[in-house]
């Protein structure tokens, strides 16, 4: 099959290009055709790296575990990535037999909630037998792939994403083996994850858990952390840097799209809902304005759109509300972020964990984008409060502030039927994927200069008659050969 001139002319013009940027290596778990909250934080990354001079290459799995699939995140893979597929073998359907579970049928069973003895005996056994995470098995094969793709096709830097945090370690044995700088970036913590007091683990699987992540941290030229709360958290355990570049928005997902609002009054969740952070005051709140004001139960629309618990639908629908609720399940973004833009209210409930206060739900960006009224309801100190707070975007009532919560939603109520429309205006600019890649670009530089300069030094040393540089300083002096040559494309 033949192709068009023109497409081979933009070939030619990009390859053109991508010969004259640095080059990232992107180790992930999650990508497009992928979907869900995982993917969206480097494929946006990626999206934006070659405006800054950076080709993304990323490193991924042929066959994930999908909870969602979203072929719309295809289109923003831009034409100068580089992607690397290799197969992966996981344990789920092993897992999926004994619990009887489908996939997909709960968003993180891995918490405080009731569970069956199969499910205790499955966590347990994922929790004990595969350390740091089922994904672990990818780790060997990875390493000796990427060992001996570097060789012809050298880059400036590596990143490894987690969770699954199994990707450090395949970042670490690269590392370990050629030298190449290293960023850690921690979508989520590891061992103050909110969930890991809930894996059932022995002392000997807890203390390997430890070692690993302590390992990650001293290894790593640096750590990136996506709170300030979980970097200095991260930044306690060791004395490499860590660094903050938050999730964000891309704000040409809003561009396209004018703020409107539906018909009716519509309340709206996008993304994971868990059961254990079941709203249960807020559906209270909602069932009772139903029985009081009959204009309001016509008008009220509640959207669940993301993977939803199957709890938090039974427990809308004991309260009367079934005829309000439209649990849709995972949308393209696009039309996620249209749903984001016609609400009258964005719900944004967080996990009753201790550990989920410091954390920002990657959907609060997105929320902000869509300059909807957000209610928070969880950890009133909690770094989310904090954000939305900042961005005068909303507010945190704690679990037990159900007279509150209903104000809030009166208030909302009384607008709508006034005619008012509310788009809030706080800026919120620093939080866009597109700062946030500069940001990032930034950080690329630093530590790949620290590299350049620690391979000088190892030269002068080497002029000088010094036999004795190290290993890592002279395995970085020969990538960089083969970078400055023609040899690369």
């Amino acid at each position: 099959m033949g192709y068009s001139t023109g497409f081979v002319v933009r070939r030619i013009i990009v390859n053109f290009v991508v010969c004259n940027m640095k080059r990232v290596l992107i180790i992930t778990y999650y990508w497009p055709p992928t979907g869900g909250s995982g993917v969206q934080r480097w494929v946006k990354f990626a999206k934006y790296l070659p405006q800054y001079g950076w080709q993304p290459v990323i490193f991924t799995p042929s066959n994930p575990e999908q909870l969602a699939v979203d072929e719309s995140l295809l289109k923003e893979i831009p034409q100068e990535a580089e992607v690397i597929r290799t197969p992966i073998h996981e344990p789920y359907n092993f897992y999926r037999k004994l619990t009887r579970k489908k996939a997909g049928t709960q968003v993180n069973p891995i918490n405080s909630q009731k569970k069956s003895v199969k499910q205790k005996i499955a966590i347990w056994l994922r929790g004990n037998l595969f350390v740091p995470d089922p994904r672990i098995s990818w780790v060997k094969p990875s390493v000796k792939y990427l060992v001996e793709y570097l060789k012809k096709h050298p880059v400036d830097i590596m990143v490894t994403t987690g969770p699954p945090q199994s990707m450090h370690l395949i970042g670490r044995g690269v590392k370990k083996a050629t030298g190449l700088n290293w960023l850690a970036d921690f979508r989520d913590p590891w061992t103050e994850m909110f969930y890991f007091k809930h894996l059932g683990l022995w002392p000997l699987a807890k203390r390997k858990h430890f070692r690993l992540e302590s390992a990650v941290l001293a290894e790593a030229d640096a750590t990136i952390s996506v709170t300030p709360r979980v970097q200095k958290d991260f930044q306690a355990k060791t004395d490499k840097p860590v660094l903050l570049v938050t999730n964000g928005f891309d704000e040409s997902d809003f561009a396209a799209q004018e703020n409107t609002t539906e018909n009716g009054f519509t309340i709206v969740h996008t993304g994971l809902f868990a059961a254990d952070g079941n709203p249960l005051n807020l559906w209270d709140v909602l069932s009772k304005m139903c029985s009081q004001d009959a204009a309001f139960a016509k008008a009220l629309k509640i959207r669940l759109i993301g993977k939803t618990d199957t709890e938090i639908i039974r427990a809308i629908v004991s309260r009367g509300l079934a005829d309000n609720l439209s649990a849709e399940g995972y949308l393209p973004h696009d039309s996620t972020v249209l749903a984001q833009r016609s609400a009258d209210i964005l719900i944004l409930p967080l996990r009753r964990e201790p550990e989920y206060s410091k954390v920002y739900p990657g959907k609060i960006f997105e929320y902000l984008a869509a300059r909807r009224p957000v209610l928070g309801i969880g950890q009133e100190d909690g770094a989310a409060a904090d954000l939305l707070k900042e961005c005068e975007a909303g507010e945190m009532f704690g679990w037990d502030r159900t007279d509150e919560i209903e104000q809030f939603i009166n208030l909302e109520w009384l607008r709508r039927c006034n005619g008012e429309s509310r788009t809030l205006n706080s800026n919120i600019d620093r939080y866009s994927r597109r700062m946030l890649t500069e940001e990032l670009t930034g950080i690329f530089e630093r530590v790949a200069e620290e590299m350049r300069t620690r391979v000088n030094d190892d030269r002068q040393a080497n002029d000088a008659g010094d036999d004795t540089g190290d290993d890592t300083a002279e395995r970085c002096r020969r990538m960089i050969q083969m970078n400055d040559t023609d040899e690369q494309y």
